[in-house]
């Protein structure tokens, strides 16, 4: 099976028999909040999916991620993971300190050895990661809702956060590589998503499980802006797609628990390298993967990937250009594979953005953009609830 980046899957959770000693030792230490991001990116560190991190990024593996896409170590990581002190706290922490680290209900999820704090600049920051210093994009308004005074350390986990939702579909990365090789898939493809599956994605999912033994639809169901689609409402589209439009024995769905970053190129490469911790062999990259608004080129997040040598990013990304319905041949396709349109209104373009606006209008999203089956799930979503 392919192996984790950095070559080893990183276990930062305690044992279940050592657990309870453990959590009373961590009812001595200072108690830090984490925020709904920094929750779910201590769970994904611990349990290995952000393999090789061990832990939030001390000072230097976070410039060198800042400005060169890679750890000091030349280990390509695209994304700072950082945990922010809260206003005027600043003072209560030094290196060498360790932490209990509680949720926002004060519930001890897991502790913290600081090794380092250090102050940041939010503008370079967002200008290297986010291409972006408009306070309009939400990954910009995140750093600007932080202080920036972090603090870099290994962790360890000792309980998870209070999830209520999905359990059955909630695997950690030791967990979709049991299961890949119990299914005997050897090549297997992922796919990210924040929104309900329509026709254009489920096109570029079943063109790439042709090359490949298997289709894990891998979710983002961790924090999101306000006007994404909830993720109870999406997880039925989910079920209602794969259940009824792909074989059942070749595909796979399992909760990716990460916060979205809607960091358009830098989060593809993430996403990519994220998902090969989870034992995929594959990984999709379509039309302005993890954009939003127009801050990002069309195909910015597919020319990223040209930036990396060969075999640096150890995960095959598999790149497909914007799909459309062809009202003429009546079937999807792209500009790969069918002929110039004869004329206007002939190519049905698909999009998330398009679904939400039509369904906060009170429009039935055309079979053109989904299927019959999630239009329904879609449009009763929206009716209020009494």
């Amino acid at each position: 099976m392919i192996p984790a980046h950095g070559g080893r899957l990183v276990d930062r959770l305690v044992r279940s028999e050592e657990r309870e000693r453990v959590t009373k030792q961590l009812g001595s230490l200072p108690k830090f909040q984490l925020n709904e991001r920094e929750a779910s990116d201590l769970e994904l560190i611990a349990t290995g999916g952000f393999s090789p991190l061990e832990g939030f990024l001390n000072e230097s593996d976070y410039v060198s991620v800042r400005d060169r896409m890679r750890l000091s170590n030349d280990l390509p990581w695209s994304l700072p993971v950082t945990l922010a002190v809260k206003p005027g706290d600043k003072a209560k922490y030094q290196p060498g300190q360790d932490l209990a680290l509680v949720d926002v209900d004060g519930k001890v999820l897991g502790s913290m050895h600081v090794e380092d704090v250090y102050q940041v600049d939010h503008k370079t920051e967002a200008e290297q990661v986010l291409r972006t210093n408009d306070a309009a994009h939400p990954g910009v308004e995140y750093l600007q809702s932080i202080t920036n005074t972090y603090l870099g350390g290994r962790i360890s986990m000792v309980e998870r956060r209070a999830h209520t939702q999905f359990m059955d579909f909630r695997l950690d990365p030791k967990e979709t590589r049991v299961l890949f090789k119990h299914k005997g898939w050897k090549r297997v493809v992922a796919f990210q998503t924040r929104n309900p599956i329509h026709r254009a994605h489920e096109y570029i999912q079943k063109c790439a499980l042709e090359m490949v033994d298997g289709l894990l639809v891998h979710p983002l169901m961790g924090k999101t802006k306000g006007d994404d689609i909830p993720e109870d409402i999406r997880f039925e589209c989910y079920n209602a797609l794969l259940g009824q439009y792909f074989p059942k024995e070749r595909v796979a769905m399992s909760i990716f628990p990460a916060a979205m970053r809607y960091a358009g190129p830098r989060e593809a490469i993430f996403h990519a390298l994220v998902r090969k911790n989870f034992g995929c062999t594959h990984f999709i990259v379509g039309r302005d993967h993890a954009g939003v608004g127009n801050y990002y080129g069309t195909y910015d997040a597919q020319l990223i990937f040209d930036e990396f040598e060969p075999g640096e990013i150890g995960i095959t990304p598999m790149l497909f250009e914007h799909a459309f319905f062809d009202l003429k041949s009546g079937a999807m396709g792209t500009d790969k594979t069918c002929p110039p349109a004869e004329e206007k209104g002939q190519r049905v373009f698909l999009s998330g953005t398009k679904v939400r606006e039509m369904l906060s209008n009170g429009e039935s999203p055309p079979a053109e953009f989904t299927r019959p089956e999630i239009a329904q799930i879609l449009m009763k979503s929206m009716t209020p609830k009494s």
